[in-house]
């Protein structure tokens, strides 16, 4: 399992993703689930992976090799017009790779299924964000739907959805990311650190701050540390049941 998340603000868009992937309590590996491609000044296209590893492995390899000759293979995201024609390609080739893999009919598909949020900037268009489906259909974030999650949601998604706020700031947005991912932590093995971040400021065409979170982060210790205080004293504060 993995937990990914990436929220739509007013000043851009922010990523952050878990590392571990796992095939049963006793193999647990490392890989990254966060992909970047930037051309400075023109554009910069993230992509965050939740799903079969073998899939979303296959799904970036094969975007990266169509980068490299686009004119001799399917289009690249690099040369697609508007994020909308990049979701749409990544939408295919993540289609592409789940029925070359699962060729033993539906159910075979299934185990190798894979769910995608894409999001970026292209010059001239505001920073778009959107959520890949296995079916390689998407939906866009809105208004109403400001942030998209994939992998392990559940837990982390209650602070996301009452602390959210459009114009929060990019440290005000980590701060919420940081609590969400913690509760993630506490409640599923599925997902552990180290974490991965990363902010697109918008009209900057380029990756803004992008670092690794490590188990000894000492941001993340004060939060976690200071987060599950501050719950236990509201719990506190609350007036008490009478029979």
């Amino acid at each position: 399992m993995t937990y990914c998340v990436a929220l739509r603000l007013d000043r851009g868009l922010i990523f952050m993703s878990d590392t571990r992937t796992n095939a049963g309590i006793d193999n647990i590996s490392r890989f990254r689930k966060m992909f970047t491609w930037e051309v400075p000044g023109e554009r910069v296209i993230t992509i965050l992976t939740a799903g079969n590893l073998a899939t979303t492995q296959a799904v970036i390899s094969l975007l990266e090799e169509r980068m490299k000759a686009p004119e001799e293979r399917n289009p690249s995201i690099m040369a697609a017009d508007t994020m909308f024609q990049v979701a749409r390609l990544v939408g295919d080739t993540l289609k592409e790779v789940i029925r070359t893999q699962g060729n033993d009919g539906p159910d075979a598909e299934a185990k190798f299924g894979a769910t995608l949020i894409v999001g970026g900037q292209i010059a001239g268009m505001e920073p778009r964000l959107f959520m890949v489906y296995p079916e390689g259909n998407f939906i866009e974030a809105s208004d109403e739907t400001p942030f998209f999650q994939i992998g392990e949601t559940k837990y982390g998604r209650p602070i996301l959805l009452r602390a959210f706020r459009p114009d929060m700031t990019f440290e005000e947005a980590v701060k919420l990311l940081y609590v969400s991912f913690d509760s993630t932590l506490k409640a599923n093995l599925s997902v552990g650190m180290p974490l991965d971040l990363q902010t697109l400021e918008e009209g900057s065409f380029q990756v803004g701050q992008s670092r690794r979170i490590n188990e000894d982060d000492p941001y993340f210790l004060t939060v976690s540390s200071r987060w599950g205080d501050a719950l236990k004293l509201a719990f506190d504060s609350l007036p008490d049941y009478e029979f």
